[in-house]
């Protein structure tokens, strides 16, 4: 079996994540989204091809789209050209020809899966990753005064704090510090060469490599990019008073994201200053900062 992985559609939509970066480079599990699905393929048994390559029995991926396996493997198996469907109408594979119209037939999967077109459909994807861990590894050091629950992978010349618990699926990369008194939860990856500091709470979230979250923060739900700095204080909204579902402004239009919790989405850079409050949904673009005490309630892109 073969496949190819095709570009991203429009992955500006991804902004401020994607700003500085290909949406191929973007983290999920610590590991760029590009690797972390030809991983998956070879895995599954597919010779990955470039797409000039690509035959009549080749299988069609558009990079920006998360796939069950066995959905891949439904489409693969089927005799005739066809074209993958989710069950909400969205084109997710293809194979027997380079137009996916022309397909012969038609397949709706009610599998998990979706496209990745904006940046929430990132935390999804790192949630259904990292729901798939099953063994704890760690290779730093871990205070005896820590606690650890469920799967945690830590990487090597990581120190966890004494005080800090961690409740997984968790994954931290290579020389990186958490706490002391660090509260890590929910589907979290955290990057190598990062700082979590005294009494801050990570939640559902992905923090790129070399990235300092300062003492009393609190990330839920969020992207931060690579090489921010979060003043002390600094906290993210993630819940709606309304409880509604939670909408945002994606290049003057409002889309509802679909989630009922839902951070702050920071590019590469950014600084906050101490006792920064980010409104849910906010996006804050490369290099931005805020002045200590402030209060974000629109994107600054």
């Amino acid at each position: 079996m073969q496949a190819t992985l095709l570009p991203p559609r429009n992955p500006a939509l991804c902004a401020p994540i994607t700003a500085n970066r290909e949406l191929g480079a973007c983290l999920i599990a610590n590991l760029p989204m590009r690797d972390l699905l030809t991983t998956e393929l070879s895995r599954a048994g597919f010779q990955l091809v470039e797409p000039a390559e690509a035959g009549p029995r080749t299988i069609r991926v558009p990079l920006d789209n998360w796939i069950e396996l066995g959905a891949m493997l439904l489409l693969a198996r089927n005799p005739n050209t066809a074209r993958l469907c989710d069950s909400d109408g969205n084109l997710l594979a293809w194979k027997g020809s380079a137009n996916p119209e022309e397909c012969e037939d038609h397949i709706v999967t009610d599998a998990d899966c979706f496209p990745v077109v904006y940046p929430w459909d990132l935390l999804r994807m790192n949630e259904e990753v990292l729901a798939m861990m099953d063994e704890t590894s760690l290779l730093g050091e871990v205070s005896p005064l820590a606690t650890l629950n469920g799967c945690v992978r830590l990487g090597k010349d990581s120190v966890i704090h004494p005080g800090t618990v961690i409740e997984g699926p968790v994954l931290i990369g290579h020389d990186s510090q958490i706490g002391p008194n660090a509260y890590i939860r929910g589907a979290t990856s955290i990057g190598p060469n990062c700082y979590v500091g005294n009494g801050a709470e990570v939640k559902n979230s992905i923090i790129y490599h070399n990235t300092f979250i300062s003492r009393h923060c609190y990330v839920g739900d969020s992207i931060i990019g690579a090489h921010v700095t979060l003043g002390a204080g600094t906290c993210t909204e993630n819940h709606r008073h309304d409880g509604r579902q939670h909408v945002s402004m994606i290049h003057g239009h409002p889309v509802n994201t679909g989630r009922f919790k839902l951070g702050a989405i920071l590019g590469d850079g950014v600084r906050t200053g101490v006792n920064t409050s980010l409104e849910a949904g906010v996006k804050i673009g490369v290099a931005r900062t805020t002045k200590p005490g402030s209060y974000v309630a629109r994107d600054l892109l």
